[in-house]
């Protein structure tokens, strides 16, 4: 993947306290734990027992919606890649 495109990404993961995906109609909330050449690692939970790890590729992100949450205004913000 192009390296604009991995910088975009830790871009968002470093976006707000939370990030969420949506992608064909599921909801992945949490936090993104890792961003190899291929894929990026969300985390949905905030322990190792309630949580679940999603690994979503790229060429999915294509189709997803992306946010992060925005602690100074209290809401979910759109982002683009």
């Amino acid at each position: 993947m192009s390296e604009a495109l991995i910088n975009r990404l830790v871009e968002f993961a470093e976006s707000g306290n939370q990030q969420r995906i949506v992608l064909n109609g599921q909801s992945h909330q949490g936090w993104i734990m890792e961003i190899t050449e291929e894929a990026l690692l969300i985390s949905t939970g905030f322990a190792d027992k309630a949580g679940k790890d999603f690994w979503i590729n790229f060429s999915d992100l294509e189709q997803a919606e992306l946010f992060f949450w925005d602690n100074q205004n209290d809401q979910w913000v759109a982002f683009t890649i």
